[in-house]
């Protein structure tokens, strides 16, 4: 398996699935070079060799570490990932998934489809103990930079215990990732109050209240821009619907702005007035999303992805094998089993 902590004074091997997303490999190819003008780095391109070469082509890689690994076929958003993964054993995910567990890489960087390179990492790399899946996690506004949110869409379903395990390992982000002490925590849902929210959230309460973790209570939906806590969570079903909704509205208020603007303002300083909207509303652009909870270091980047985004996933993974985020993370879910661990034998007796 490759290495989860810093790798000194060797370069960090990036395996980057130039097939998926929505431009790749083009502007895969191009951000992955971009990333390289920035880190020590190795890039291992996976994806149709012929295809990469084509696009390597197109740039002056004289004296750049860069490495194609030749995978057959793609899988698409529009494929069962489980089955998809069985009919092509060597499509480019599960060959840059496979450099992984082999160690002939140090992190994986991939902007195909989320259920695909979720399902790739579990099977390829397995899970980390006392962790019965996994989830993605991150900021996701650029308003709130140093705000975590969790589950951003992996776990549609969640037990209360799988919650408390993903606020354990946002905790661990939170604090190794962003330099922040003893991260608060807060339970999403419809007031502050501790009998509001559903069954789910009243029982994860209880099980945060008890837990080692900095608990605040339950937050509401504004506080993503209060600073009110460090790490939110809630199950995927939610968190994928709030970073959707960020983006839509981000997206929908640049036209709305440049019609209302447009007779008051210049084209560039219109210009700049959507893309800030823009950037406040999205993720920040040094952010990809972190799949936690597999035995290995993996990001995962949105589909729509262009260049400038791509080389901001490869920014995260570097920085997730410099701080050894995988191994501070196991070490946090050996706590957090034992403290769940105990509860129910007093329980039962």
């Amino acid at each position: 398996m490759g290495s989860d902590g810093a790798t000194g004074a060797s370069p960090i091997r990036v395996a980057l699935d130039v097939m998926g997303g929505d431009h790749g490999p083009p502007e895969t190819v191009k951000g992955a070079l971009e990333a390289l003008e920035s880190h020590d780095i190795e890039l291992l391109l996976v994806g149709d060799g012929d295809v990469v070469q084509a696009e390597l082509a197109k740039h002056d890689l004289a004296g750049k570490p860069v490495k194609v690994v030749p995978s057959v076929d793609r899988i698409g958003d529009d494929e069962h990932p489980l089955h998809a993964l069985r009919a092509k054993p060597k499509a480019s995910i599960l060959v840059a998934t496979g450099l992984l567990k082999s160690g002939d890489a140090d992190v994986l960087v991939s902007m195909g489809p989320t259920g695909a390179s979720m399902a790739s990492a579990v099977l390829v790399l397995g899970m980390m103990e006392g962790l019965e899946r996994p989830c993605i996690g991150g900021p996701f506004l650029g308003m709130g930079p140093r705000t975590v949110l969790v589950d951003m869409g992996t776990n549609i379903d969640c037990r209360p215990a799988l919650l408390v395990s993903f606020a354990a390992l946002g905790a661990v982000f939170a604090r190794s990732f962003l330099d922040i002490d003893n991260p608060r925590i807060g339970l999403l849902s419809v007031g502050a109050e501790e009998a509001k929210g559903n069954r789910q959230v009243q029982e994860c309460f209880q099980l945060l209240q008890d837990s080692h973790l900095n608990f605040i209570g339950n937050v509401e939906g504004m506080d993503f821009f209060t600073g009110r806590a460090d790490v939110i969570v809630c199950d995927g079903f939610v968190g994928n619907i709030l970073m959707k909704f960020t983006e839509g509205l981000g997206a929908a208020l640049g036209p709305f702005l440049e019609e209302r603007l447009s007779s008051i303002l210049t084209p560039e300083e219109l210009d700049r007035v959507t893309s800030d909207i823009w950037r406040a509303t999205n993720q920040p652009r040094i952010m990809g999303g972190p799949l936690w909870g597999v035995n290995g270091a993996v990001v995962l980047g949105h589909g729509s992805c262009k260049a400038g985004e791509v080389a901001g996933a490869i920014d995260t993974a570097v920085r997730y094998v410099e701080i050894g985020l995988v191994d501070s993370m196991r070490q946090e879910l050996l706590v957090v089993a034992g403290q769940q661990s105990a509860s129910k034998l007093k329980a039962d007796s």
